[in-house]
């Protein structure tokens, strides 16, 4: 579902006016040292999702790459649909060396098909060395290493309008019911506190997922997101009456809910950030930033702000990530060194210094980030340790996470129209999931 706004996301780059990084090889780090010319003659290629200015930033990591080893790269694009692509270059026997894969799922996918190929001994050391032991695992397969998280996402942020929370006299508050009066202080202002982009039932999805998060805890996420407990379960019922203290206050969204259901993400970012504001506050991922430099003309860290969604007792402060996974399709020497590259603070730093990048590498020098506002958002979801988790939808069985109209992504927007129904909602996600994961 990222890749709905990486497009905003790539785009946004040359606004942001950060500059490339040099050209000039600073001689890596000591814990990834040049590696000479030992790939020279050799075309390692890669295939992945990015276009525009995200590709212009990842062919310079890939330019690093060919100095410190000699060898030529060539990017190859997936367009959005990368499963459906890279299966066909598999049945067609032209497999890429390197590839980049969105969701867990369709790793754990490739990795049953024996698609893709289990790191090397020194890539594994690497990927230990330099990444929280909760990405090694989503990076696994049956207790195999098949993925380097090269490139994340963080998804429990809440933006707002500064001018919107001076006016009615709120402050960032750090539990959901401080948001929930918050979000009072804004409405009785005149504003309404909340936009969201429910027309794109992943915005819901990621509502729902850092509220559960929080409140049932890292432990009871993974149970649903494998399916091992089911949404009827109490710990979802939490969740969906803590979510319907929100969502059921017709006031606090412009339009009302209906109006919420028919507002796209991107159409939302400019309800709180336009001129006038027309709402006080958007929970969004670190790419809300991207839409607010295109599409408004706030200014992050003066007119527009963020706070670390927050935590619904009894539980911790969220941390829910997305992220891009580099998997071997070959098990060839050019592959293995590309991902050990990849696992590297060298290779993060290079698209950390022009921006619009947050690496999940824990010892890349949060000074690399080019702006503030990335450099807080890479240490809210590097401090997270082990406590992060993926994003639930993007672990689901494509038909309930990932289709608009159908699964997780409709029944919560159901659930938006009548909040007030949670053992309703509960019964339909559990019908939804229960079709998904078993197939039938």
């Amino acid at each position: 579902m990222r890749r709905l706004v990486g497009a905003l996301a790539a785009a946004s780059m040359l606004t942001l006016g950060l500059a490339a990084c040099s050209d000039d090889d600073d001689g890596g780090d000591g814990a990834n040292p040049p590696a000479g010319q030992s790939l020279k003659g050799q075309t390692v290629s890669v295939a992945g999702v990015w276009t525009d200015d995200e590709l212009a930033s990842f062919k310079k990591v890939l330019s690093e790459f060919e100095k410190r080893t000699g060898a030529k790269t060539e990017f190859i694009p997936t367009g959005d649909s990368a499963s459906t692509f890279l299966g066909q270059r598999v049945e067609g026997n032209a497999p890429p060396d390197v590839a980049f894969l969105a969701q867990p799922g369709v790793l754990k996918q490739f990795a049953q098909k024996g698609w893709i190929k289990p790191v090397s001994a020194e890539v594994q050391q690497s990927v230990q060395a330099n990444f929280a032991p909760q990405w090694q695992k989503l990076g696994s397969y049956e207790n195999k290493l098949y993925g380097v998280y090269y490139k994340g996402a963080n998804k429990s942020l809440v933006w707002y309008n500064a001018n919107v929370f001076t006016n009615a006299g709120a402050t960032e508050p750090t539990t959901w019911d401080d948001l929930v009066k918050t979000a009072g202080l804004v409405s009785d202002s005149g504003t309404p506190p909340f936009a969201t982009g429910g027309a794109d039932g992943w915005v819901l999805t990621d509502w729902f997922e850092n509220v559960y998060l929080s409140q049932a805890g890292p432990d009871m996420y993974d149970k649903l997101a494998a399916h091992q407990i089911p949404w009827t379960d109490p710990s979802v019922k939490a969740a969906l009456e803590t979510l319907a203290k929100v969502w059921g206050q017709n006031a606090w969204f412009p339009g009302g809910p209906g109006g919420a259901l028919q507002t796209e993400f991107p159409a939302s970012v400019p309800l709180v950030f336009g001129d006038p504001p027309k709402a006080g506050m958007l929970p969004g991922a670190d790419f809300v930033g991207t839409n607010i430099i295109k599409d408004t003309d706030s200014e992050i860290g003066t007119d527009a702000k963020f706070f670390a969604f927050p935590a619904v007792s009894p539980g911790k402060a969220p941390v829910v990530s997305g992220g891009d996974v580099a998997v071997a399709m070959k098990d060839s020497p050019g592959a293995m060194a590309l991902l050990n590259f990849l696992a590297s603070p060298d290779a993060a730093k290079v698209w950390a210094e022009q921006g619009g990048f947050l690496s999940p590498n824990k010892n890349l020098d949060f000074a690399a980030y080019r702006d503030d506002a990335y450099r807080e958002i890479a240490q809210n979801l590097i401090g997270a340790g082990d406590e992060f988790r993926f994003d639930m939808s993007d672990q689901a069985p494509a038909a309930f996470g990932g289709t608009k109209g159908e699964g997780m992504w409709r029944d919560l927007q159901d659930f938006l129209r009548n909040p007030s129904d949670v053992a309703g909602a509960q019964a339909k996600l559990e019908a939804s999931a229960a079709k998904a994961y078993t197939g039938t």
